[in-house]
């Protein structure tokens, strides 16, 4: 994936990475999130299973033993890129509401069930509106939304596939939603690059944009979706939206935010 970085200029080399990036790789993403089907690389979007799986491990593109997220392809491109840059993008956090207690009432198996299906149908609301699915910690998803892959409408793109993923969790449903999810999205300056050591390297992100969204996502009620102010201005969302101001634990001065709640429609008559 991409030329390798310069030592003297690694953070130059990331920035206009993440920023714009190889037309080729970019184009292949976009063949490649079409095959199907879930479990695939996070970064590139090559299945790891179904039809393409074959073909994708003669291109190189197997997951990877080191990194099971990712191809291998894509592993070897961090490990000889180490470093990163500091690039404006936009983050989605997912949280399942009431994840504790809905494991008390089901079994290790059923859960497993539920935890899975949940995780496919995030990672295609995610890939499918060119985000990277950066993790999923438990009861969380964590996904990126950055120029490289997004565009310059990298906003837009995180909010669409938030709510593309309460629609697909069932809260546009009459009958309710199979899993509560509550989400947040945030636009800001974060840190990305590859980290780690001899053994294992991954892309990694920091910075208070992370901690912004996860709070955001931890707030937001069942099928509902808080985007911050900056997000909203960089999506241009419309009126529509409830404007409120939150306050988020660890953090001394409230954050405006743009509400909106996927729910099913008033039957009439």
């Amino acid at each position: 994936m991409g030329r390798r970085a310069p030592d003297e200029d690694g953070n130059q080399f990331w920035r206009d990475f993440l920023t714009s990036g190889p037309s080729f790789e970019l184009r292949l993403r976009k063949v490649l999130k079409r095959l199907p089907h879930e479990p695939r690389c996070k970064l590139c979007a090559a299945p790891f299973v179904g039809i393409g799986a074959p073909l994708m491990r003669l291109m190189g593109k197997g997951q990877s033993n080191l990194s099971p997220a990712m191809c291998g392809t894509c592993v070897r491109f961090l490990e000889s890129h180490r470093g990163g840059a500091e690039v404006d993008c936009s983050l989605l956090f997912a949280d399942i509401r009431g994840s504790t207690s809905m494991a008390e009432r089901m079994s290790p198996t059923e859960y497993g069930a539920v935890a899975t299906r949940f995780y496919a149908t995030a990672s295609r609301a995610v890939f499918s509106h060119d985000g990277e699915l950066h993790q999923f910690v438990g009861d969380q998803l964590v996904a990126l939304f950055i120029p490289l892959l997004a565009g310059k409408e990298h906003a837009t793109r995180a909010v669409e596939a938030a709510l593309s993923l309460l629609r697909e969790t069932g809260h546009a449903d009459a009958g309710g939603p199979w899993l509560p999810i509550g989400a947040g999205v945030h636009t800001g300056p974060t840190w990305l690059g590859a980290v780690g050591d001899d053994e294992r390297v991954d892309l990694s992100a920091f910075g208070d944009s992370m901690n912004i969204t996860a709070r955001l996502a931890s707030t937001a009620r069942a099928g509902e979706l808080l985007v911050t102010s900056e997000a909203a201005a960089a999506a241009r969302l419309d009126a529509g939206w409830e404007r409120r101001q939150l306050s988020l634990k660890g953090r001394q001065q409230s954050t405006g935010v743009l509400s909106f709640t996927v729910r099913a429609p008033i039957a009439e008559g």
